[in-house]
């Protein structure tokens, strides 16, 4: 039995893999022709959206996941039932819940896979593609997490000490410097400060202001402040990422901050409970596959169920995420706007399975 657990776990990977190459090269060509004619700038030539593009392959990885593991999962076990290897395995008394749980195997090592691509390569290539299309604006970054980011504009120097999704900035400092005489001329403390799209300024709360006027220094406090210039918002596709792309410590972390604050967590709690039912949905995958294949060997028809399989993959990927924003909408727990699509089809798979003899 070992040898034919590892025979068949080959076999699922090979065919998975083939499917997430295929779509992944598919996807990568589309986006390059978008990426490398959409652009006005002329520093953002074909070298830099090849650039962006390769950076974004995780991600894309990460979103085409179930639909790979499904087309690859029907392939892989298709190729099986057309050789009549299924029907040899049948006959030296193998189950079909035996066979089902050798090309579950791979799912497990699937997700396990998927589980890091997003967890810790994902987000980080995603920084790396926006820099890229922000070009020289991110160059002005500096600094390492922890230990907070430094940024320059003109002649300000700013000291960021927690960047926050939604443009939220937690410690900021400032030093405005004078050209001519090389010294600080206004330094600016700011306990949190926030971004206002519809007025294009930043909001500075708990605000110390101390500036010379000639050999006296004035300080002054203020409870609110508003500032027009304070940062590039562009340079948040740099610093931080949508929820989706977040890891879980992140997400765990600004949720707690969400909720201590009595404010709206449900978006980052749904990306986090994504981030385990997207993996889950390689097992889930996998059971769908197996009714097709096992009903193609007698029917004859494996063309017409590799197709219905792939509307089927279509249809996974669209309900989950009509249910996740519906969650959102209609303030659903997220861990079941997250789970409730996986449930829906590992029941109707395991309905099917049962029902082949």
């Amino acid at each position: 039995m070992r040898l034919l657990d590892r025979y068949l776990v080959r076999q699922v990977l090979t065919g998975c893999l083939l499917a997430l190459l295929a779509l992944l090269l598919l996807d990568a060509v589309m986006a390059f022709i978008y990426e490398a004619t959409s652009h006005d700038d002329p520093r953002f030539g074909a070298y830099q959206a090849f650039l962006y593009v390769l950076y974004t392959l995780p991600r894309r990885l990460y979103e085409y996941f179930p639909t790979g593991i499904l087309i690859g999962g029907m392939l892989s076990l298709g190729a099986l039932a057309a050789h009549s290897e299924l029907i040899a395995m049948r006959a030296a008394g193998v189950s079909i819940n035996r066979i089902a749980r050798s090309a579950l195997k791979a799912g497990v090592l699937l997700m396990l896979a998927v589980f890091l691509v997003g967890e810790f390569v994902a987000p980080v290539a995603e920084r790396k593609a926006d820099g890229i299309k922000l070009g020289d604006r991110a160059a002005v970054v500096k600094g390492a997490e922890g230990r907070g980011l430094w940024f320059r504009q003109g002649n300000d120097f700013i000291r960021i000490r927690e960047i926050l999704p939604e443009r939220v900035l937690q410690g900021v400092h400032t030093w405005t410097i004078d050209p001519e005489q090389g010294r600080v001329i206004a330094n600016l403390r700011a306990a949190r400060a926030h971004y206002m799209p519809t007025k294009d300024a930043w909001v500075l709360e708990g605000v110390v202001e101390s500036r010379w006027q000639g050999e006296r220094l004035v300080i002054s406090r203020h409870p609110r402040l508003q500032v027009a210039n304070l940062l590039d918002p562009q340079l948040f596709r740099v610093l931080t990422l949508r929820p989706e792309n977040m890891s879980l410590r992140d997400l765990s972390r600004y949720t707690r901050y969400l909720k201590q604050n009595h404010l709206d967590a449900a978006r980052y709690e749904l990306a986090f409970w994504t981030r385990f039912s997207t993996p889950l949905s390689s097992l889930v995958m996998l059971m769908v596959a197996l009714p097709f294949v096992f009903s193609s060997r007698r029917s004859g028809g494996f063309g017409q169920q590799l197709f219905l399989g792939i509307v089927i993959g279509i249809v996974f990927f669209l309900l989950n995420r009509m249910l996740n924003h519906v969650g959102l909408v209609y303030h659903l727990p997220p861990v079941l706007a997250a789970f409730l699509p996986l449930l829906l089809f590992a029941g109707a798979a395991g309905w099917a399975l049962r029902r082949i003899r």
